[in-house]
């Protein structure tokens, strides 16, 4: 990042729980946050150099990977990931001071944040009308703008105390009080995170051609190096139907050799295979990694191999 005041995009308006996980960035709070309407703008701006990083969401425990995201980082210049941050989900329905819970006819908010409380709402208000908004904070602010389409909507907790002219109709109305959301941190290439022991390191792979056992031949980069997948999805690339590519999170850091000997098999397989960087896991989770296949079984491995080729040399 530059020397001057960090420049950080993220998932707006204000109040997103997009800018809650940049806030969790050290220095981010005295930083230059730019609110900005997707995650492709965002990712934009970094790759125009208007920004240097920008923080989206790109998982949720319940909903799964957000395909706007994956999408948006699969194409176009490549970038990096430099951090993950973990965010709890806690939704609560606000609407205009004076409005009553028997009154809601409509909720507006994301995408991913209805699919969370539908339950809530079926036993609650059975029969309300669902208005898609970019972003949980945008449907908050379109209530203060007193859009006559909007009468309540689903949000942040941080969104009802920064507007006193917002009251909490019903607090904790997410169906799985553990739901969280997985967001990371993108920057241009440039220096990668040194392995800390707890790493996850995230790749797009397409898939060359389609063929019986394609997907498997990819699979098989990892299994046979002993490096376990966390997250594994397909996206269609758009070009023709059944075309996809596979973003791919894999325990370790392309430091190590497990790692590195899998990328290298990916890249014969798949030669437009993309890192996207190695990187901390927010949990600080470290994987079990069996004994052959440890960083110094690799090196023995090499040195063995090294050994034969000089006897055949020498002879």
């Amino acid at each position: 990042m530059s020397a001057a005041t960090p420049r950080y995009t993220y998932l707006g308006p204000e109040g997103t729980f997009t800018e809650a996980a940049l806030l969790q960035v050290p220095g981010a709070s005295e930083a230059i946050r730019i609110p900005v309407s997707n995650a492709k703008v965002a990712l934009e701006k970094v790759r125009l150099g208007e920004a240097d990083a920008a923080m989206i969401p790109i998982e949720n425990s319940v909903e799964g990977g957000v395909p706007a995201t994956l999408d948006a980082i699969a194409t176009g210049s490549e970038l990096r990931i430099i951090r993950e941050v973990l965010v709890p989900v806690n939704f609560q329905l606000v609407a205009l001071k004076g409005t009553a819970l028997e009154d809601i006819r409509v909720v507006s908010t994301h995408g991913h944040a209805w699919a969370q409380t539908r339950e809530w709402f079926d036993e609650h208000r059975p029969g309300v009308e669902y208005l898609t908004a970019p972003s949980t904070a945008a449907a908050a602010v379109a209530l203060l703008e007193k859009d006559p389409q909007h009468q309540a909507a689903v949000c942040a907790p941080i969104v009802a105390r920064s507007h006193p002219e917002l009251e909490v109709l019903a607090e904790n109305i997410g169906d799985n009080p553990d739901a969280v959301t997985r967001f990371i941190l993108v920057a241009r290439p440039g220096s990668m995170p040194r392995p800390t022991g707890a790493d996850k390191t995230t790749l797009v792979v397409p898939l060359p051609e389609d063929h019986p056992g394609a997907l498997m031949e990819i699979l098989e980069q990892f299994a046979s190096r002993g490096v376990n997948l966390s997250r594994i999805e397909s996206r269609p690339t758009g070009q023709y139907l059944g075309h996809y590519f596979f973003s791919i999170d894999a325990d370790g850091h392309a430091h190590e050799a497990r790692v590195q000997q899998a990328l290298a098999g990916l890249h014969r397989i798949s030669p437009a295979t993309r890192f996207l960087g190695s990187y901390a896991r927010a949990d600080a989770q470290s994987p079990v990694v069996a004994p052959h296949n440890s960083d110094a079984a690799f090196a023995a491995a090499d040195q063995w191999v090294a050994g034969i080729l000089e006897d055949g040399a020498a002879g």
